[in-house]
């Protein structure tokens, strides 16, 4: 959650020539065709022609409100956002798309944070003001809850391992401090969660991830703008280490790549932190805005990042030289 040859060649033109000089009543009958495939090729263009590590914007400002957060990408290529227009919605950016679209309303009151997909497609999304974790499965639209518990100050950010396991962030905003829920199913087929004990009093925890392996859990704490790692050793996290330290109340969402770095959101900073997992910075990267709270890998390769911008309430997003975890775990590759 955010903070404040040539002869074949010419054969072919040749009949393209022929072919339109035969149908131009079919061409002027479709105007609104060629209008809206001109803009997904522009966006479409837009993106193939970014080097490396240059963002662009990719949607137009005002999609989404001052929530836009949880970024998360499927297997075709759809991205979704929450806060479409109005809290309490998703919207979805289609492959290669340059505007938003509606998919899904939550359920009366509630106000959806991150989104995140496991390996079977189905789509998970914590709703920070009434304590859920929805799922919507691979051909469904309807939020169903997975888990519930007032004991939440609220999910915040997740994550999902291999196993399906979701870890969540639960930030007290106010007491400036938080913990991380282990939810997972059990023996029954239950959905069962519990906060995880920890080796130090953490502060408002925010963005997490996992590494590739699964067996180190990132943790980004907004109020002392720290990143720690953590060993998960069962219901516990184990060996905590400081990974980087930034200035308080700038760091926001985080993600990892197949390599093990990690891209964390700096908010009210506007970059992207490009870390290493020993915590030295491999580059900032730029944006164009200043106020981004969370990014997803996403597209054919898995190497474009998305990230939502609050400040203007738009989506942009760079290309990257590593596939994102998430992405590699959804193709069963990871």
């Amino acid at each position: 959650m955010a903070i404040t040859s040539g002869r074949n060649f010419w054969c072919l033109c040749s009949s393209v020539l022929v072919a339109i000089a035969a149908s131009p009543l079919v061409i002027a009958a479709s105007p609104l065709v060629i209008a809206a495939s001109s803009v997904a090729i522009a966006a479409s263009s837009t993106r193939a022609e970014q080097g490396l590590f240059e963002s662009a914007q990719v949607t137009p400002s005002g999609e989404y409100t001052f929530g836009i957060e949880g970024p998360a990408a499927d297997l075709a290529g759809n991205l979704y956002v929450v806060n479409f227009a109005k809290p309490g919605t998703i919207g979805r950016l289609p492959a290669a798309g340059a505007a938003s679209e509606h998919f899904v309303d939550l359920p009366e009151g509630s106000v959806g944070n991150a989104i995140r997909f496991d390996r079977e497609g189905t789509m998970f999304v914590a709703d920070y003001k009434k304590h859920n974790i929805f799922a919507i499965g691979r051909d469904g639209v309807e939020p169903m809850v997975w888990f519930h518990s007032d004991q939440m100050s609220q999910p915040n950010d997740i994550t999902i391992a291999r196993d399906g396991t979701i870890y969540a962030s639960d930030p007290n905003w106010k007491g400036r401090e938080g913990h991380i829920w282990r939810i997972a199913k059990a023996a029954d087929g239950s959905v069962q969660g519990e906060i995880m004990a920890a080796p130090r009093a953490m502060g408002t925890t925010n963005g997490i991830d996992l590494s590739p392996d699964g067996k180190t859990l990132y943790v980004g704490e907004s109020s002392s703008g720290q990143v720690w790692s953590y060993t998960i050793r069962a219901n516990a996290l184990v060996d905590a280490k400081l990974v980087k330290s930034f200035e308080p109340n700038t760091i926001d969402g985080l993600r990892t790549d197949v390599s093990g770095r990690l891209f964390v959101a700096r908010i009210l900073k506007g970059t992207i932190a490009l870390l290493r997992p020993n915590g030295m910075v491999e580059r900032e990267i730029a944006l164009k805005a200043k106020e981004p709270t969370n990014l997803a890998f996403g597209g054919k390769d898995g190497k474009t990042v998305f990230i939502t911008q609050r400040q203007g309430g738009f989506i942009e997003s760079f290309r990257t030289d590593q596939e994102g975890r998430e992405h590699c775990l959804q193709r069963g590759r990871c």
